[in-house]
């Protein structure tokens, strides 16, 4: 059995499934995914996203505002807390920062990102991280924040090892998604060999960043087996046993 660590369920595209979630829902099970994470991104589309998985107890959710999304309601701490007390509520994020697509004075960026790991502490639940040209400060505003007490996720990871070998120090785990099947991969690759076998998780990020050989498609998250086949490859692991690990881990940090 498989877990999709980390997907946007209201962004992915229904067609292929006569629109309808709960056909998605069947192929899903029928390809052995035990459960699905999804995440949120902003709360203006947050009670649409939570009435969508509503009644599946294969789905958990996050409440979050990702760092890139700006002209939205910025959450204080006291929100994000109320949000976040459901037993749905697995985790807090995505949050964090991203240097990549948000420019200028990103002062904004940083408050919000205490704001989440200040929540996640008060309810205890792990933190989901973004962090894209920016690992310095989310490895410092961690630090700072005390983000170790609560640990949580680098999603999506594309840094190299010396940044992984921080992450894992202050509590935090490793998720490999898509990129990692990509052929210039190489420093992600790397990571993925060498993380230890009880910190990693894996994911789809769908309806981003589909795997070779979908690649430049849209994602869904019964593409997560390519994941787990890619680290099995790398690892010279049978792909039930890094399936195994990957659930047993996601089972120990939610």
């Amino acid at each position: 059995m498989l877990i999709d660590s980390h997907c946007h369920l209201d962004r992915i595209d229904l067609k292929p499934y006569q629109n309808d979630f709960s056909c998605f829902m069947q192929e899903a099970e029928a390809n052995q995914l035990e459960h699905l994470l999804c995440i949120a991104i902003d709360l203006e589309s947050y009670p649409a996203m939570l009435d969508l998985v509503a009644g599946y107890s294969k789905i958990s959710v996050t409440v979050g505002v990702h760092p890139n999304v700006q002209d939205c309601k910025d959450p204080g701490v006291d929100e994000l807390i109320a949000l976040g007390q459901s037993d749905k509520v697995l985790g807090i994020g995505e949050t964090g920062l991203d240097y990549f697509r948000s420019e200028g004075d990103l002062s904004w960026q940083h408050q919000r990102f205490r704001n989440h790991i200040n929540a996640a502490k008060s309810l205890k639940k792990p933190l989901i991280i973004h962090t894209r040209e920016a690992k310095e400060d989310t490895l410092r505003i961690l630090k700072e924040e005390g983000a170790g007490e609560v640990g949580g996720v680098i999603h999506c990871f594309t840094e190299d090892w010396e940044f992984a070998q921080q992450a894992l120090d202050l509590n935090f785990y490793i998720s490999f998604s898509g990129i990692v099947t990509f052929n210039n991969a190489t420093v992600i690759k790397e990571v993925a060999k060498k993380v230890p076998a009880d910190r990693f998780l894996i994911e789809t990020d769908s309806p981003y960043l589909a795997p070779v050989p979908f690649r430049g498609r849209p994602n869904y998250p019964i593409y997560v087996r390519y994941v787990a086949e890619q680290i099995a490859d790398l690892r010279g692991m049978p792909v039930n046993k890094i399936a195994d690990l990957s659930t047993r881990n996601f089972y120990d940090l939610f």
